[in-house]
């Protein structure tokens, strides 16, 4: 996969690579930002099941509802009390969690709808990733973009530690975690850069996330 000049390398609507998270026996999922509905209309094709969205925006929630079993629009911050008490067998954030603005609240509270041995699954992008952090390093610049890991409407930013210390601190345990995105082609000074700072070569990070017993 070439990676594009945004630094994301995917189409932003196309998430095949999070498919490996969502357990077969998954019956009822819900969508955090579903957008037009591209990620879950998949699901439903391939393996028959009950998907529902949550969209802030209009828009596209009447999109999605084409093919969803149900959207809830509006902020997912107060549209989580209206969803059905230990229902879903997973809650999916693509990129979504970091727009929230207490996203500990939300974690928590997904423990209310979530059936028993449900998941959580994010992909969440990668603030260590190396052309963030040259920018930062070597231009001396923090400057917000239209898109990618330094998208002006984020309000968090990750590392892959951080994501670990966020589900444990909520009362979760992260049973899976898998860069996304790496580069291609590697050079000598990345092969040696990335043995000791790994982390550093993915854009994102996929996780997977259960309740502590």
């Amino acid at each position: 996969m070439k990676e594009p000049e945004n630094g994301w390398g995917y189409s932003p609507n196309d998430r095949r690579e999070m498919h490996e998270f969502i357990p077969l026996e998954c019956k009822r999922l819900l969508e955090v930002g579903c957008g037009e509905g591209t990620f879950g209309r998949k699901l439903i094709e391939q393996r028959g099941i009950e998907v529902w969205g949550a969209e802030l925006f209009e828009e596209p929630a009447k999109i999605a509802e084409k093919y969803f079993h149900k959207v809830v629009i509006g902020d997912f911050e107060k549209t989580i009390h209206d969803l059905p008490k230990k229902y879903f067998d997973a809650v999916v954030f693509n990129d979504a969690l970091e727009h929230l603005v207490d996203i500990y609240q939300v974690i928590r509270g997904l423990k209310n709808i979530l059936a028993d041995e449900g998941r959580v699954i994010c992909s969440i992008p990668n603030f260590r990733y190396y052309k963030n952090i040259f920018q930062i390093i070597f231009k001396k610049d923090f400057q917000y973009a239209s898109h990618g890991i330094l998208d002006y409407t984020h309000l968090r930013f990750f590392t892959k530690k951080s994501i670990f210390r966020t589900f444990q601190e909520c009362g979760y345990e992260i049973e899976k975690i898998k860069g996304l995105h790496g580069p291609n082609k590697w050079s000598i000074f990345k092969s040696i850069l990335f043995f000791f700072l790994g982390d550093m070569k993915y854009v994102q990070y996929g996780c997977s996330a259960v309740i502590k017993k």
